[in-house]
């Protein structure tokens, strides 16, 4: 592929940035992008196993992630390495940006998670938006955010949360 092409990249690297700095970077698989949503998938990239309690990543999961470009959001499909959907784990970002090969994506503290039956729905990290200072910094930013986290957790709770996805 050549430099002026418009074919979009086979494989893209994550860049998860927070407060600044770059928190993880992953490769992924570029499975769709139209412009505005771009889906990609990747192995479970975290160091050993992370235990939310409520839903472990670890070793062998898989996530199918969605970004757009004109959202305040990401949604990450997470399934065990044997397809057994585990549910949704959604981060509040700013609007991801494609860059060559990178994804970039601005993680603002506040998550959400959906489990797999729709029963579990929850807001999570609200008091780590707080500390963050992005409320009195950017208040714009923070109101889009805290926004966002509403539209998902609407969605969430609703029978087509799937639709956001297909």
């Amino acid at each position: 592929m050549s430099a002026n092409s418009a074919e979009p990249p086979a494989r893209v690297d994550v860049v998860l940035v927070k407060a600044g700095r770059t928190k993880i970077r992953y490769p992924s698989e570029l499975l769709h992008d139209d412009g505005t949503r771009l889906a990609v998938r990747a192995p479970w990239a975290g160091d050993g196993v992370r235990d939310f309690g409520f839903v472990r990543f670890e070793a062998g999961d898989v996530f199918t992630e969605y970004y757009w470009r004109d959202r305040w959001y990401s949604v990450k499909e997470v399934r065990t390495a044997s397809g057994a959907l585990k549910g949704w784990y959604c981060d509040i970002t700013r609007p991801a940006v494609l860059t060559g090969t990178d994804l970039l994506v601005e993680d603002l503290d506040l998550d959400l998670w959906r489990s797999a039956d729709g029963t579990d729905v929850r807001r999570l990290d609200e008091d780590e938006f707080a500390e963050s200072g992005l409320p009195e910094r950017d208040p714009e930013a923070a109101a889009a955010a805290l926004a966002a986290l509403d539209e998902l957790e609407h969605l969430a709770r609703g029978k087509d949360f799937t639709g956001l996805l297909a």
